[in-house]
C-alpha cells in the first residue's frame, strides 16, 4: 500500500460515540496559472524600445535633429521648460480645458444614450441628429463656433465637449441597448420602478460598452483639444507649440506633443483600472 501524499485529503474519523462522521466538503486548491500575467511594466517595454530606436537614429545622422530632435535634446528642453515656470501651467490650462469640455460632453452623452436607449421616440428624436454630427468633420465646425462664440475659451470647451460625446453616446446607446430584456422584466416582477431599473439594471449592464467609450472619448478629447488651443489661445500646450513653431523651435513642439500623448495614456490607464475593478467579474480571453 503506497504511503499517502501531501496533496491526499485524510478521511474524517468517526465520532467517538462510534457514529460516521459527515463527509467533509472537499478541499479546493487553488492552481497556478498556466501562464504569468503580464506585469504593469511590461507595457511599457515597447515605448522605450521607440525611444531607445529614436536616439539611435539620431546619433547616427539618420534622422536629421532640424526636423526631429534626439529625445535627449526634448528632454534638456523640457527640463528648462519647467525650470523657467512655462511647462507645468500650460499643463495645467491644457488640463483643465480637457476636464470641463469632458465633464459637459460625457454628461450630455449619458444622458441622450438613457434617452434615446430605453424609449422608441427618444432613439427617434436624439439618435438622426447624433449620427448626423458623427458624420461631420468636428474640426470644420472652428470657423462657426468662432463666429458664434467668439476667441475665448468657450469654443475650444465646446469643441472638446463635441468630441467627447460623439464616441460616449455611440457606446453607451449600444451598450443600454444590448442589455437582455429579461433582466428589465425580473427587475419589474422584484418591484423595482424605472428609475430603480434603469440604476440597478441597465447602467450596470451597459457598463462594458460605456467603459470602451470613455476610453475612446478621452483619447477623442485630447485631439481635439490640440486643434481647439490653435485658436487664438495665449495659455496651454497648443499655445506653446505655435509659438515655438513661428519661431522654427522644433524640440518645443516636439516635447509639446510627447506631454500631449503622455497625459492621453495617463487618462486611458485611469479608465483600465476602473474597468479592472468594476468588470472583474467578467471572465474574458486573458492570454
Amino acid at each position: 500500500m503506497s504511503p499517502p501524499t501531501a496533496s491526499t485529503a485524510e478521511a474524517p474519523a468517526p465520532a467517538r460515540d462510534g457514529t460516521p462522521a459527515p463527509d467533509a466538503p472537499p478541499v479546493r486548491r487553488r492552481t497556478a496559472p498556466a501562464r504569468t500575467r503580464i506585469r504593469a511594466w511590461h507595457r511599457w517595454v515597447s515605448p522605450l524600445a521607440l525611444l531607445a530606436l529614436w536616439q539611435l537614429g539620431s546619433l547616427a545622422g539618420i534622422i536629421p535633429d532640424r526636423l526631429l530632435p534626439a529625445p535627449t535634446t526634448v528632454a534638456a528642453t523640457g527640463a528648462d521648460l519647467l525650470l523657467d515656470g512655462t511647462l507645468l501651467p500650460a499643463v495645467g490650462t491644457s488640463l483643465q480645458r480637457v476636464l470641463i469640455g469632458f465633464a459637459a460632453g460625457a454628461t450630455a452623452a449619458l444622458l441622450l444614450a438613457v434617452a434615446a436607449g430605453l424609449s422608441r421616440w427618444g432613439e427617434n428624436l436624439v439618435d438622426p441628429p447624433l449620427q448626423m454630427l458623427r458624420t461631420v468633420p468636428i474640426f470644420g465646425l472652428i470657423p462657426l463656433f468662432i463666429l458664434w462664440f467668439g476667441i475665448g475659451e468657450l469654443p475650444k470647451v465646446t469643441l472638446v465637449a463635441i468630441a467627447v460625446a460623439i464616441p460616449l453616446y455611440v457606446n453607451a446607446f449600444a451598450g443600454i441597448r444590448g442589455v437582455d430584456a429579461k433582466h428589465i422584466e425580473v427587475a419589474r416582477v422584484l418591484g423595482l420602478g424605472r428609475a430603480g431599473a434603469i440604476r440597478h439594471v441597465v447602467l450596470p449592464g451597459a457598463l462594458p460598452g460605456l467603459l470602451v467609450g470613455l476610453r475612446l472619448s478621452l483619447g477623442a478629447a485630447w485631439l481635439a483639444l490640440i486643434v481647439a488651443e490653435q485658436i487664438n489661445a495665449d495659455a496651454g500646450l497648443g499655445f506653446m507649440i505655435n509659438s515655438a513653431r513661428e519661431f522654427l523651435r522644433t524640440d518645443i513642439v516636439v516635447l509639446g506633443l510627447v506631454v500631449y500623448s503622455l497625459l492621453g495614456l495617463a487618462t486611458d490607464a485611469l479608465v483600465r483600472l476602473v474597468e479592472r475593478r468594476a468588470l472583474a467579474w467578467r471572465r474574458g480571453i486573458r492570454p
